[in-house]
This record gives structure tokens, C-alpha cells and sequence, in this order.
């Protein structure tokens, strides 16, 4: 399977990438630097250079095509103003299930976040906010399209423990952590799992392997 990813340098595309290359898969990140070249190649992942904030939808369809899959895991990252929240973690996802669908690449994965679905509670850090809002209408988007096979996966908060291959998975988990790794298994495993199109589904650390939990979602 080929499957491209937007954000690729992220730290959970990363461990994306060294699980789909390790099994086989073919895989391209999209990186705005090419200094990040060389931490894709060692993931086993082809590096393609194109910033999303000022890239068109056919500068992403030639990388896109023969692709069987597509996944955002961009973000503008910590450090990064409320402007750059809308352009990247809102603009630039918009952009990319643009060029997806105009590439015939139906499966599509979202990396979301919690509380994308609601207003932010009042006294919210702003930029916070702005993060939130931008990754909701993100979801709002590409929830709305017919051309897409997509699952928005919505981690709790983050976190870079070692994984445990165990989650809560489902469309209401209430709060929590969940480890990058575990993230990634997830991310897989729902590649594997048409079933899961057309679901939005938060993730936090639980009891339940990661394959039998992506399976349960798929049958809710």
C-alpha cells in the first residue's frame, strides 16, 4: 500500500512511518524543510518538500497519485500564533482532502484533536483556542465531502511514554492521555479497517488492544 502523509516530520508521523515501512508499506511525507529529509529517510519513508501554506491543490495531486491512502498529521506546532493555527491546522488540511479527492485517493485519515467538537471553555489560552476552532472546522470540512472514505481520530493529551498497545477507542471516551506510540498504532490500524470510514473517534489509553479496539469502532 502507498500512503502519503502531510506533516510528515511530526512526531507522530514519524512513528507512523517506521510502522508502515516496517511492515511494507510504501510511504511519502510531506515536509516544509528539506533539513527534515534525512529523519523521513531513516522512518523508511520517501521525503517530498512542499509547505502546505503555499502549496495548490495540483502541486499536492502529483504526489498524491497512485496513492492508496492519505493521512494529516500536520500541524503548526508549538510556538505557533493564532494565524498559523487557521492556515495549517484548518487551511492546509482543507487543502490536502482537496487534492486527495482530485487524486481519486478515497481513505483519508485526520489527526484531530479533543474538544475540536466544542466551543472552548471561557478563559481558554487563546492561541489554544484558536488551535481547537481551526482543527474543528478542519473536521467540519471534511466531514462534508461524499469523495472521501474518511476517520478523524481524536487523541487526548499526549503524551511520550512508551506505548502499551492498549486504548479506549470509541465516539465518546471521555478524558485523558494517550502515548504517541499508541497513536500510531492506532493510525495503522484503522488503515487496515475500511469499517471505521465515516467515523470520528476520540483515543485515550485503556485496556483494550489496539487491533480489537479499532475493530469494536468499526461495529458501533
Amino acid at each position: 500500500m502507498r500512503i502519503v502523509i502531510a506533516g510528515g516530520h511530526g512526531q507522530i508521523a514519524l512513528r507512523l512511518e517506521r510502522l508502515l515501512s516496517a511492515r511494507g508499506d510504501e510511504i511519502a511525507g510531506v515536509i516544509r524543510r528539506p533539513e527534515q529529509a534525512g529523519a523521513l529517510l531513516a522512518a523508511g519513508a520517501e521525503p517530498v518538500v512542499c509547505d502546505l501554506e503555499s502549496a495548490s491543490v495540483a502541486d499536492l495531486v502529483k504526489h498524491l497519485e497512485s496513492a492508496d491512502a492519505a493521512v494529516f498529521a500536520a500541524g503548526a506546532g508549538p510556538g505557533s500564533g493564532i494565524d498559523r493555527k487557521d492556515s495549517v491546522d484548518r487551511g492546509a488540511a482543507s487543502l490536502f482532502a482537496d487534492a486527495a479527492e482530485a487524486a481519486g485517493v478515497r481513505r483519508f485519515l485526520v489527526v484531530s484533536s479533543m474538544g475540536a467538537d466544542r466551543e472552548p471553555p471561557e478563559g481558554t489560552d487563546p492561541v489554544f483556542a484558536a488551535y481547537l476552532r481551526a482543527k474543528g472546522a478542519a473536521d467540519a470540512d471534511v466531514r462534508a465531502r461524499a469523495g472521501l472514505d474518511w476517520t478523524i481520530l481524536r487523541p487526548g493529551r499526549l503524551t511520550d511514554d512508551a506505548g502499551t498497545g492498549r486504548v479506549a477507542l470509541g465516539q465518546s471516551t471521555g478524558r485523558g492521555e494517550v502515548t504517541r506510540d499508541d497513536v500510531a498504532a492506532v493510525l495503522v490500524a484503522l488503515l487496515d479497517e475500511p469499517g471505521t470510514a465515516g467515523r470520528t473517534l476520540e483515543l485515550i489509553g485503556g485496556d483494550t488492544p489496539v487491533t480489537e479496539a479499532v475493530k469494536a469502532a468499526a461495529e458501533e
